[in-house]
């Protein structure tokens, strides 16, 4: 070998090489470390923020350590409409620094998997029997318990938090099953749990909660960037003096599920508004809050637009759209005495399913028969009067107010349909391209359903695409489409959407954005802990050194004092004893003389 080269790409490139006659200088052990030990400080210099990073993502997927004294622990339990879940959280005790959130995680097991159970039906199917509510929920919280060190239990936080089934309940319904668990959930565990623990949140609450999660695996609230880092400038709510921030982007959040699509993302400068009606209808939609534990710092003040779309869900759209077909194709027939779409041998021509599939809508009394056409461009023409869009300014679907978007230093993920529609079938999930999304719809929509059917057989869709995702991606893609650029008004050359599953590599729940919220508190007592901590540390230090100085000096003055006291003692007893000499006993002293014999005694 002739020469080793050393060399590294980031965070700039370099390269140097040694020769063969300089390596036997290099053996020496002490050299060898220091060149290392060099290469390390270098690298780590450069690379601190970026390996950070990574770091926090691999630590993230290791089995929480329950022997760390350190840990706190906090319980989330997500009652939703098809069943129950609960989530176990965890973090560090604070680091002190006010201007930093909790480093909340989900714990994760032995198996380094993430400590969840869930549990069927919802709750909401207790509403007649609401004294089972406690049993029901009970297999959720000793599961919890088995994972959280016993003697962290009475610190550990306990929230129940209820979603869309039980909001469809009466109200006197959803107080009962909610008065069951805050009566015997104390009875059983030691959680920290009061009666405020327990509510059904509104659909508000949920998107909220879910963009805070998903901002936070993101690390948009790390408010320290670097210039690869798009920042947005903020103009902090309730501030009368209009302060304005520099901050990262944060990334709003499109989520398209069976039956609503819910939009949320930050308004980071005030709004303004048509109408007094408009104003009224915004204090509904737009979510105000400190996410930071002290309310005299706003650098964690957020602005949020969240507002929920129900029926706008991809298989509630498609049931709109065939119970339009079957009462506008019956009309019809009635009117001109055809018989569209009564036999399968004249069906109706439906442009919203591929080319030649065959299906058939509606109940048996009122069976409608269809033929696919696979016409992307008229499909999404036809469900444009779905969307309800209106002429009023800042408006969305149903002429719902929304805040303009700053398209150009914005960012979205797209989550459940907007996700599914562009990978499952068209294999496009990622970075979103309007005109080659369109494209590849197009293409897929007019594709004969045999065809389809044999890639299918053949494995070259995703894995979890099954038959029903087949039959209906030509309506999904259109409805999408439609929805995203024409309902929520994004211009076809946005370039900032990603539509995604998963946040590196992991699903990010609301509960993640609950418990961080409801939490946020706890750093100000850390803080205030350590304060305390290192006031009583300074005050002894201070008293030490005060304390060992004026010691020394009273002991001087001890001293003096007391050698004074000695002296004038001693003069005082020579004074006495002058007094009592008299002249006679004088000659016996300068002459020798004996004294005189003096009587003793016994």
């Amino acid at each position: 070998v002739d020469r080793i080269s050393f060399s590294c790409l980031f965070p700039a490139s370099w390269h140097f090489s040694l020769s063969s006659q300089v390596l036997p200088r290099l053996v020496i052990p002490s050299i060898r470390q220091l060149l290392f030990i060099s290469l390390v400080w270098h690298f780590k210099r450069y690379n601190s923020v970026l390996f950070n990073r990574h770091l926090a993502r691999v630590t993230d997927i290791d089995a929480t350590d329950t022997t760390n004294p350190n840990l706190n622990y906090g319980l989330v339990v997500d009652c939703g409409s098809s069943g129950s879940r609960v989530f176990v959280y965890c973090w560090p005790r604070h680091n002190g620094n006010p201007h930093e959130l909790l480093d909340i995680r989900q714990m994760r097991d032995q198996h380094r998997k993430p400590v969840v159970m869930k549990i069927k039906p919802g709750i909401s199917k207790l509403a007649k029997t609401p004294e089972k509510a406690s049993d029901y929920i009970y297999p959720l919280l000793s599961f919890a318990a088995q994972h959280i060190p016993k003697h962290k239990h009475q610190e550990t936080p306990l929230y129940v938090l209820c979603t869309a089934g039980m909001r469809i309940l009466p109200e006197s319904q959803q107080e009962a099953l909610l008065e069951d668990l805050r009566t015997d959930i104390p009875v059983h565990f030691n959680f920290l749990f009061s009666d405020s623990h327990v509510e059904v949140i509104s659909g508000k609450q949920e998107g909220v909660y879910a963009w805070i999660g998903i901002n936070f695996v993101l690390g948009r609230f790390n408010h320290e960037h670097n210039d690869r880092e798009a920042v947005v400038e903020v103009h902090v709510p309730g501030n009368d003096q209009q302060e304005t921030l520099m901050r990262k982007r944060t990334a709003g959040v499109l989520d398209m599920g069976g039956v609503s699509t819910q939009i949320a993302y930050e308004v980071p400068k005030t709004v303004s508004f048509a109408s007094p009606q408009q104003e009224e209808v915004a204090k509904n939609l737009l979510a105000e809050f400190n996410l930071g534990c002290d309310a005299h710092h706003t650098e964690h003040v957020y602005r949020v637009y969240v507002s929920t779309f129900l029926g706008y869900g991809g298989n509630a759209a498609r049931q709109r759209y065939e119970e339009k077909l079957i009462r506008n194709t019956a009309a019809r027939n009635k009117l001109l005495g055809q018989h569209i779409g009564e036999t399968i041998e004249s069906p109706l021509l439906d442009p919203c399913l591929p080319a030649d599939l065959q299906d058939e809508i509606g109940p048996p009394t009122q069976r409608l028969y269809l033929r696919g056409t696979g016409d992307f461009d008229q499909c999404r023409q036809i469900l444009q009067p779905f969307l309800n869009r209106t002429n009023d300014t800042q408006t969305s679907l149903s002429g719902v107010y929304q805040p303009t978007i700053d398209y150009s230093s914005s960012q979205f993920y797209g989550f459940s349909e907007f996700y599914y529609c562009t990978e499952d079938v068209l294999r496009m999930g990622g970075d979103y391209n309007a005109s080659k999304y369109a494209q590849a719809a197009k293409s897929y929509c007019a594709t004969q359903w045999k065809t389809l059917r044999e890639r299918f057989d053949s494995g070259l869709f995703a894995s979890h695409a099954d038959l029903h995702r087949l039959k209906y991606q030509c309506f999904k893609s259109a409805w999408m489409y439609e929805v995203l650029h024409t309902g929520f008004s994004f211009p076809s050359s946005y370039k900032n959407l990603k539509t995604a599953l998963l946040v590196y590599d992991k699903e990010v729940q609301w509960t993640l954005g609950a418990i961080l919220y409801r939490t946020r508190f706890l750093p100000l007592r850390d803080i205030q802990q350590e304060s305390l901590k290192g006031a009583h540390s300074h005050w002894r230090h201070s008293f030490s050194f005060v304390n060992n100085h004026y010691l020394f000096i009273a002991c001087i003055f001890i001293v003096l004092f007391s050698i004074i006291l000695y002296l004038r003692r001693l003069r005082r007893i020579h004074r006495r004893a002058a007094q009592r000499c008299t002249p006679s006993s004088v000659p016996w002293l300068e002459e020798g003389l004996s004294s005189p014999t003096l009587p003793i005694n016994l």
